[in-house]
């Protein structure tokens, strides 16, 4: 009914010669003027946050100051100041700068507060140290054109987002450490105070991540403060276990073979000249220009350390799912719809098959029929397969059951489907992150041309099944099937690599059950 009036005062002002106005919405901080674009309506740049800068470097977010008027929001503000990645699968749109704390909603077109549609709040990945907003395949027009309020946001990355500093613990300025997402937690608060104003229902709110954003969603469901916000979650190769590569690094407490977030900090500071630990060096390090801060970090060099968020009990605190499940403190009335790509990303040490085999102990003749009966594979290929489950795909199992054991309607899947362009020359599945424009309905952003029919039918379903999550809490797609939850037999929806979608028991419950014991649980 919506859309017919809209169309009918469209004929009306086009017959009057009269031009469409561009959209305006108000925000608590001041009214905001958006575009209109093929029946969609975007509003981006919207300040949630003060400019982290200056004595805010390395602070939580603050407010932004009011403005009067109607605020210019028709292109993206800056994403966090990061050295970008050439490879990465979602390139950035703008100029990286520290001044990015800002927030892009896209709505249906004439969309008014009251109307309470779905929202779908996004966090990107980039393994802390990459990734922005402004990436074309992260456009949100095709929810929009589904009568969702989409809405995307900035957080700091690398050491803007996650940084320790024995002078910032001794200043006593407030929370310490995962500035980044504190960041995330401000816009999740922002989005339920004002996405009423675009005509969402910030009472049906889904966070829904991917990589790193999968691990933050996870942050999230894990902070009983902030997840009363949350309506339901998509948790997209998220990992979900906390060994390892994952593990969350000390503060303060150096670990063997794991420097503390404050010793490398420390070591930081001094190969930039700054030497203490008091205000003389805090001030100092804050006058760093930003590209000196940055100093060549990305995903493609991350020199030595991860920057996975931290964690210091009563100064920032990051526990992992194992601790929640553990406690019996999952939540068990939010929805949750969680897997990984076929091929997805990770790491198995090994310089050949026998020394990788080797790792699974008396189980080795198990995983090597398991993962490679005819010894096709080759040594790299075998160490990426293994390591994919290891750090995405049975972790993605372990959650899901652990949510599902907590008594949340919980929605396990597989991406196994390659875009007819990307098939063959040795494609071993789906990579990490080649599901994101399929879920975005986004595949011309990231093909251009080359998009298929088959393609295009595989996004349709897929956001199909995204957007009616979102809308009840429960995945459903036209004239596809039916996707149940993942109760005690692992049952999953795979989009299968044929274009099609199956439902079953997991099919890998072998091999993901040999790397289980290979993390001990």
């Amino acid at each position: 009914m919506r859309k017919a009036i809209l169309m009918a005062m469209t004929g009306v002002a086009c017959s009057a010669g009269l031009a469409m106005a561009q959209p305006v919405a108000e925000t608590e901080s001041g009214a905001v003027r958006g575009r209109l674009e093929s029946g969609v309506e975007s509003f981006k740049g919207i300040p949630f946050a003060a400019p982290p800068v200056g004595a805010l470097r390395w602070r939580a977010p603050v407010p932004p100051e009011p403005w009067e008027g109607e605020r210019d929001a028709t292109a993206f503000g800056h994403d966090c100041m990061q050295l970008p990645f050439p490879s990465d699968a979602a390139p950035l749109g703008t100029e990286p700068a520290e001044d990015c704390l800002v927030m892009n909603v896209w709505r249906p077109e004439g969309a008014q507060p009251g109307d309470d549609l779905p929202v779908i709040l996004w966090i990107y990945g980039g393994g802390f140290v990459n990734g922005g907003s402004s990436a074309k395949v992260y456009d949100g027009s095709a929810f929009a054109e589904r009568d969702v309020v989409f809405v995307s946001f900035n957080y700091r990355v690398g050491r803007f987002g996650f940084f320790a500093h024995p002078a910032l613990s001794a200043a006593r300025e407030g929370p310490l450490g995962n500035y980044g997402l504190m960041d995330q937690r401000a816009a999740l608060e922002w989005v339920a105070r004002n996405v009423g104003r675009f005509g969402g229902d910030a009472e049906n709110i889904t966070v829904m991540g991917e990589s790193a954003g999968g691990i933050s969603v996870l942050h999230l469901l894990r902070d009983p403060e902030v997840r009363t916000r949350i309506a339901r979650a998509v948790v997209m190769s998220g990992a979900g276990r906390s060994e390892g590569a994952m593990a969350p690094r000390d503060m303060v407490q150096d670990r063997e073979g794991r420097p503390s977030a404050e010793t490398l900090g420390m070591a930081f500071a001094e190969d930039k000249g700054v030497e203490g630990t008091g205000p003389d060096a805090l001030a100092a390090l804050r006058a760093l220009p930003a590209e000196e801060v940055v100093s060549g970090l990305n995903m493609a060099d991350m020199q030595g350390s991860s920057f996975s968020p931290y964690f210091r009990e009563n100064r920032t605190h990051f526990n992992g799912n194992e601790d929640m499940f553990a406690a019996g403190s999952a939540p068990d009335d939010i929805p949750v719809m969680i897997g990984a790509t076929s091929a997805d990303l990770g790491f198995m040490g090994g310089e050949s098959k026998d020394e990788i085999f080797a790792a699974f102990g008396a189980r080795a003749e198990e995983a090597r029929q398991a993962y490679d009966p005819d010894g096709a594979l080759g040594v790299g290929e075998l160490r990426a397969a293994i390591g994919g489950d290891l750090l995405m795909i049975e972790p993605a199992r372990y959650v899901a059951r652990g949510f599902a054991g907590a008594g949340a309607p919980t929605y396990y899947y597989r991406f196994s489907y390659v875009a007819e362009s990307a098939q063959g020359a040795g494609a071993r599945g789906a990579p990490h992150a080649s599901e994101i424009p399929f879920f975005f309905r986004t595949i011309d952003a990231r093909y251009a041309e080359a998009v298929t029919a088959q393609d295009r039918a595989v996004a349709e379903r897929v956001n199909d099944y995204v957007v009616n999550f979102a809308r009840t809490g429960v995945p459903e797609a036209e004239d596809a099937p039916e996707w149940p939850v993942i109760g005690d037999e692992d049952r999953m929806l795979d989009f299968a690599a044929d274009g099609g979608v199956t439902v079953g028991p997991d099919p890998w419950q072998d091999r993901l059950d040999l790397v289980r014991e290979l993390v001990g649980n």
